[in-house]
């Protein structure tokens, strides 16, 4: 190699030195010396004679200050070789958030977390340093409950979860939220993992609700339901129950996939249902509190830890369509009767009318059939009336009892609802819890008082309606009533004509039926008149014979009215 080669090449390479490295571009992270600190700036050699500065501010930042001295390689983004003043433009800011972003898509790309600081609040949310690179963490995914007071949590380095990043568009979005779940989520499983089914613990009241609450455990927080308080009943937990108050519990259950504790705390306690069949034998009376009243009933307490039922079935004799609460209200001791038992569904049912008298058993005792009672038309039915009676009891008078001779339709029309009226007790049935009533019986049964009255004996009747097909009748010296109908008004086709007859007319004629049973009466004209005639031949057609059917009549009657002659003479 010739001398002047060689100084060439030295020459290069003292040129290479002069200016630094030659890879060195704009738009590119470099490293870089500090070489001088003036005031609030850092003079950064970058090499090829190349000078810039950088605020000290760009190398602080959230939760971190500035801590640079002379002598001290950093990384700078080169944004310009060299401005007006010929020095390079330089940015330490730039070059983290280059630096970040690369770290950050591998961290994404990993599902790794990520640590920054939150520093400042934003709408909806806020934004979070993410060492040079700025992250926005929505309100929602700051925790895992809604907090009022974010203060704390500022300016402080913490773990974040990337759920989406956009370098084109420089977005990035965080959640502290899925750390603490996935935290969370770890501490309870190792947490569940040191408890055992049956295992009695201590635990700290932390939440109440409606149907419960919830006790902290250590950790983990597990469900007291509010049957599980105590053995009696315990209509909101706040009875027993307070927040911050330790207690013990017994664990019940333990769901390992979910991660749910299912607490009790009556667990602990003696079973008051042990036993319970002697304690409350069946037709025994107790007093009790009413604890509860629904639709269908009331509940009683007889001792702490057990209840009964009162079925509204059971509640009164009377009061049968009435909401249990117009009969007991809550707070109230009453006495009442066991009607069942069931330890295995642990149900007690009770009664409270059965510690009463039967209303139905008094009345039978008060008044036997026969007797008069009077009392006040509650209502109307196709098929009769109901009376209020003593004792709170109905007794209905049907539509046959309302009057011995007119349909009881049309007697029925005659009563109003408050009309006080008597009528004669005609059977109780305490089982039924049936009272018959009649007020027909109050004017005395006719059939039963018709006297000679009978099939076949001439009676004498009172016209008391025209009909066109007949007469209606009233026997004379009875209460009895009759239709004769035209075919039976006379034997003669002729005279079979009712406008013959008048309103209080008087006539003769024969029974033809006569049933107490059926209550039935019929009379007829024409059958006296077949009789009489019959007589007639039967007693003077022998004496004459070959004599008309007239001569003997004439007869007959001749002989009929001298006999009522010599009647009224004596």
């Amino acid at each position: 190699m010739s001398a002047v080669e060689t100084t060439r090449e030295d020459f290069a390479a003292l040129l290479d030195e002069s200016f630094g490295r030659a890879d060195v571009n704009e738009g590119a992270v470099v490293k870089g010396i500090v070489v001088a600190i003036e005031k609030d700036l850092a003079i950064i050699d970058i090499g090829l004679k190349t000078e810039g500065r950088v605020a000290l501010r760009e190398f602080a930042g959230p939760g971190r200050e500035s801590a640079i001295k002379v002598g001290d390689e950093v990384e700078v983004y080169l944004e310009r070789v060299e401005n007006a003043m010929g020095e390079a433009v330089l940015s330490r800011d730039k070059a983290r958030r280059e630096e970040s972003w690369v770290k950050l898509e591998k961290a994404f790309t990993a599902n790794e977390k990520v640590f920054g600081v939150i520093f400042n609040q934003v709408k909806g949310g806020f934004t979070v340093d993410l060492d040079g690179a700025v992250a926005f963490l929505p309100r929602s995914q700051v925790d895992i409950r809604p907090i009022r007071d974010v203060g704390p949590l500022m300016h402080n380095q913490q773990p974040f979860q990337i759920l989406k990043m956009d370098r084109r568009r420089g977005n990035i979005v965080v959640s502290r939220r899925t750390v603490l779940e996935e935290t969370r989520a770890e501490q309870r499983h190792e947490l569940v993992q040191n408890l055992e089914e049956g295992q009695a613990i201590d635990g700290v009241v932390k939440n109440i609700t409606d149907y419960g609450a919830f006790v902290d455990l250590g950790g983990i927080d597990g469900l007291l339901h509010v049957t599980d308080i105590a053995w009696r009943r315990v209509n909101h937990p706040t009875e027993v129950l307070n927040i911050g108050q330790t207690v013990k519990v017994k664990i019940i259950k333990i769901n390992h996939e979910t991660h749910r504790i299912s607490l009790g705390m009556k667990q602990l306690l003696g079973d008051p249902w042990e036993g319970i069949e002697a304690k409350y034998p069946v037709e025994a009376r107790f007093k009790g509190r009413v604890t509860n009243i629904t639709d269908y009933g009331a509940f009683v307490e007889l001792e702490p830890g057990i209840e009964g039922l009162i079925h509204v079935s059971e509640m009164s004799w009377t009061k049968k369509n009435v909401h249990p609460g117009k009969i007991v209200s809550t707070s109230q001791e009453v006495e009442v009767q066991v009607l069942e038992v069931d330890s295995a569904k642990r149900r007690i049912s009770l009664g409270l009318k059965q510690t009463l008298q039967n209303p139905w058993e008094a009345f039978a005792e008060k008044y036997a059939p026969g007797a008069v009672v009077e009392g006040e038309v509650k209502n109307k039915t196709e098929f009769g009336l109901f009376l209020g009676l003593d004792g709170d009891v109905d007794g209905m008078v049907h539509l046959s009892d309302l009057d011995w001779n007119r349909p009881g339709e049309q007697v029925i029309d005659e009563y109003r609802k408050g009309d006080m009226v008597k009528a004669v007790v005609l059977d109780v049935d305490v089982e039924k819890e049936r009272i018959s009533l009649g007020i027909k019986q109050l004017a005395g049964d006719p059939f039963a008082e018709a006297g000679e009255v009978k099939k076949g004996a001439i009676v004498t009747c009172e016209v008391t309606d025209v009909k066109d097909g007949g007469i209606e009748v009233k026997l004379t010296g009875t209460d009895l009533s009759a239709f004769i109908k035209r075919s039976e008004l006379a034997r003669d086709r002729n005279d079979q004509r009712p406008e013959r007859f008048s309103v209080g007319d008087k006539l003769d004629a024969r029974v033809t039926l006569f049933d107490r049973k059926a209550r039935k009466v019929q009379v007829s004209v024409k059958a006296l008149e077949i009789a009489e005639e019959k007589e007639a031949v039967a007693a003077y057609g022998s004496q004459d014979s070959g004599a008309s059917l007239g001569d003997i009549l004439g007869a007959a009657l001749k002989q009929r009215a001298a006999a009522d002659e010599g009647e009224k003479e004596d």
